[in-house]
């Protein structure tokens, strides 16, 4: 499950990632982050089964901790399968079946926009990605 965890240091005073694997013993994939002197933003991947106590120990140590839906939202009427998509995405995300229709891999997003920004139709987007 990807989460975004949000802290300040005024907040946050450890290393927030190595304290919560130290304390948890789940490994954190730490897929993009946006550390500033006084703030940060870390998009992390974990296990299913441990978000919910990994959640519970960053916003015990002061950090906001929100899950994640489908990363990218793909609107099949607007998409002409151009592969604009394709080609600037850094993860692989988009991919072409052996119809030549775009087919996505949630998994591998890094919420990075790119796509959302070269894709010509207006086909994907990054609303409501935040789960309720």
């Amino acid at each position: 499950m990807k989460l975004m965890v949000s802290f300040t240091r005024k907040k946050v005073h450890e290393p927030i990632i190595a304290r919560v694997v130290k304390d948890t013993g789940v490994l954190i994939n730490v897929e993009r982050a946006r550390i500033e002197p006084t703030e940060g933003d870390v998009l992390i991947d974990v296990p299913d089964e441990s978000a919910p106590i990994i959640c519970e120990r960053m916003r015990s140590l002061g950090a906001t901790v929100e899950p994640l839906g489908d990363a990218i939202r793909h609107d099949r009427d607007e998409c002409v399968d151009c592969g604009a998509c394709v080609s600037v995405c850094p993860q692989e995300v988009f991919s072409f079946d052996e119809d030549w229709k775009l087919v996505l891999d949630q998994s591998r997003c890094v919420l990075c926009g790119r796509c959302t920004q070269a894709c010509p139709h207006g086909a994907l987007s990054m609303e409501n990605t935040r789960r309720a």
